[in-house]
């Protein structure tokens, strides 16, 4: 049976139309309609250059990233895909922010418009700390589709976790 945990928050209709898809087998289909082909973002130095890029384009007077890398380590058992991290050091009288985002390595065999939501929703903690209501008024600004995005990504990661990954099988 399929891992329906991704769509926990979704409503039990969305739920059904999704688990009858899926037993279809058309799940697969489905997004690989959306979205056919996987980014070529594979090292962090691209990666860097692509965040940097949408973070100049929507937050230009926001904190300076450090850094941006993909990270082996970010599991879903992080309750996350993607981390913003900032540590603050005291020099002197001034106290330093260094902003870091970490991406699962888990994306780089995606489709970049799940990888482009997913730094959006991590620059957009650069404004915003809490997911609230500005936060995600941020993410939809930066990215129009944003809720669809995180949508189709919560089954594609629930397709991958089966064994059905559809972007391996593509390839």
């Amino acid at each position: 049976m399929m891992a329906i945990d991704y769509l926990a928050h979704y409503s039990d209709e969305v739920r059904a139309k999704v688990s009858a898809l899926h037993q279809q087998g058309q799940l697969a289909q489905f997004l690989l309609k959306r979205h056919p082909e996987i980014h070529q973002i594979r090292a962090d130095r691209a990666l860097y250059d692509f965040t940097i890029a949408l973070k100049n384009r929507y937050l230009r007077q926001s904190a300076p990233l450090a850094k941006v890398c993909f990270d082996d380590k970010i599991t879903l058992s992080h309750q996350a895909l993607g981390l913003h991290t900032y540590a603050a050091r005291r020099q002197g009288n001034k106290v330093k922010t260094k902003n870091e985002i970490r991406i699962s390595s888990r994306l780089k065999q995606v489709p970049e418009a799940f990888l482009r939501m997913l730094v959006v929703h991590e620059l957009a903690h650069l404004k915003e700390k809490e997911h609230n209501k500005a936060f995600y008024q941020l993410c939809c600004h930066m990215e129009p589709d944003y809720h669809q995005l995180e949508f189709e990504l919560r089954l594609y990661l629930m397709l991958a976790d089966a064994g059905l990954d559809p972007y391996l099988t593509a390839s």
